[in-house]
This record gives structure tokens, C-alpha cells and sequence, in this order.
């Protein structure tokens, strides 16, 4: 019981990162960009401190931490840039896709055997995903038709931050020291960017900052610390399953909380592309 209320606990924490990103940015009164690089700081400031009172060590060199952290920068203002238009949930749904989609060509590409099931349920995700995004469906394009694709990018990245990480070491001190590096490369960014540009400083009020400091501390800092402390103990297909939650508690907190509408179309791409990770993830999972 103690396990699977840490894990729903985990993912509820996940879903909450797209909610509070939505209320900050639908708001008006932060910038994507400001609020991208609050939450990095905040998260690192949570899960470095973290990771070494663990006796973990952060390490900063090597290609993987390189990767990681650039993977870690497209998601995070990816993120960001998508929920000034997307909805909540719709935004969790496609970027949960593009992470799944992405991860199975890492799979293909480093010669792992896949299964039938596996490919049925990935080809049957994608389409899901090609129904949120195909013109005229009226689910994710709308007035904005960037905001789709920036999170589509920052799923796909999020895969690739996942298939670096499979390559081993502890993964608590990885993602510590991903966020560090990050945060740091997006600090000198903005600076550098502020001063060649002439720009003031980031747009950014006291409800907008609080938002993305709960996301990065708490939601993100806290949530994977929680999520690689119960993930040892669950199987590959308990793991996957509980992750399909994420879209679904993220829908549920945008309608309750930021009064978000459920559309019939929403509902069937979800369907579809959870429906499709769920069959792969049986395959894997027996």
C-alpha cells in the first residue's frame, strides 16, 4: 500500500508540473522563458543538496551529461512555450506520446529485438498522437499552431533524456546534476542574450515566480525523488502503467482547477494513444 500510494503520489506530482505551467502562462503575468528557467534553478537547488546529503556524487563531464542536459534544456522551454495555448491535459497527452514514440526508435536504432505487440501498440499510439495534431481535428492546432509542435519537441527530448539515462548511474544524482548544468546554461543564456539584445529583464510577477518555483522544488525536485525512490521496486510494466496515469490526472486537474473543457475529440486521441502504449507495455511487461 505504502508503494502505490508513493507512486500515485509520484505521478501526481508529474501531472501537476503541466497544470501549474498552464495557470503561470495562460495568466499573463510571467514569460515562457522566465518561468523555464525558475524552475531549473529551483529544481536544482532542491535535488542537488538532496543528492549529496545521499552520499552521491554529481558529476559534470562526459558525453551522457552533455546529452542530458541539452535534452533537459528543449524540454523544459519547449514545455514552457507549448502551454501558453494548450490546455493541461492535451499538453501531457502529447508530450507522454512523443517520450513513448521517441523511446521506441531509440530501441529500433540501438538493434533491440521489438515484438509485434510492441509495434502494434507504438504504431497505434502515433496515430493518436497524428489525430491531436492533424489540421481540421480541432484538438490540439486551434490559433496557435506552434504550441503543439514546441511540446511534441519537448516529448521527443524527454525520450532522449530517458534513453541517456538507461546507460547507467544512479539516477537521482544524474537528473541533480543535469538540472545543475542546465540551470546553469540557461542563467549565462539569458544573460548573454539580455545584454546583446538591449532587452530588459524577464517578464515575471510574484504569483508567476511562486508557480515556477512550486514546479521546479516541489513537482519536479521532489517528484523524481520520490519516483527513483519507489521505481526500484516496480516492475517494467508496473512502472509503465502507472506513468499512463500522468495525461489523465493532468486533464482532470485542468478541468477542475483552471476550468478547462473535455472534448469528445480530446477523449478519443487520448483513447487511442494511451490505449496503444498500454498494448506495448504488455508485451514488455510479461
Amino acid at each position: 500500500m505504502r508503494l502505490l500510494l508513493a507512486a500515485g503520489l509520484a505521478m501526481v506530482a508529474f501531472a501537476a508540473n503541466s497544470v501549474l505551467n498552464r495557470s503561470a502562462l495562460s495568466g499573463g503575468g510571467v514569460d515562457p522563458v522566465a518561468f523555464g528557467l525558475l524552475r531549473l534553478v529551483a529544481g536544482a537547488a532542491v535535488l542537488a543538496p538532496l543528492a549529496l546529503l545521499r552520499g552521491k556524487r554529481l558529476k559534470f563531464g562526459g558525453t551522457g551529461r552533455a546529452i542530458g542536459a541539452a535534452a533537459m534544456l528543449v524540454y523544459v522551454f519547449g514545455f514552457s512555450l507549448a502551454y501558453l495555448h494548450l490546455d493541461a491535459g492535451l499538453g501531457a497527452l502529447i508530450l507522454f506520446g512523443c517520450v513513448q514514440v521517441t523511446m521506441f526508435g531509440g530501441a529500433l536504432g540501438a538493434g533491440e529485438r521489438v515484438p509485434p505487440l510492441r509495434w502494434a501498440g507504438a504504431l497505434i499510439a502515433f496515430a493518436g498522437l497524428i489525430w491531436l495534431l492533424w489540421p481540421g481535428t480541432g484538438s490540439a492546432l486551434g490559433p496557435a499552431p506552434v504550441a503543439a509542435p514546441a511540446m511534441a519537441v519537448a516529448g521527443a527530448a524527454w525520450g532522449v533524456y530517458s534513453l541517456a539515462g538507461r546507460r547507467g548511474g544512479d539516477p537521482l544524482a544524474g537528473t541533480a546534476a543535469n538540472f545543475v548544468a542546465a540551470a546553469g546554461v540557461a542563467v549565462i543564456g539569458s544573460g548573454v542574450i539580455a545584454l546583446w539584445s538591449g532587452a530588459g529583464a524577464l517578464q515575471m510577477d510574484a504569483r508567476g515566480a511562486a508557480l515556477a518555483v512550486l514546479s521546479g522544488a516541489v513537482t519536479s525536485g521532489l517528484g523524481y525523488a520520490l519516483w527513483y525512490s519507489v521505481l526500484p521496486r516496480l516492475t517494467a510494466a508496473g512502472a509503465g502503467a502507472a506513468q499512463l496515469s500522468v495525461p489523465v490526472i493532468a486533464m482532470a486537474g485542468g478541468a477542475v482547477f483552471l476550468g478547462e473543457a473535455i472534448t469528445r475529440d480530446f477523449v478519443l486521441g487520448a483513447v487511442i494513444v494511451l490505449g496503444g502504449v498500454a498494448l506495448s507495455l504488455g508485451r514488455r511487461g510479461r
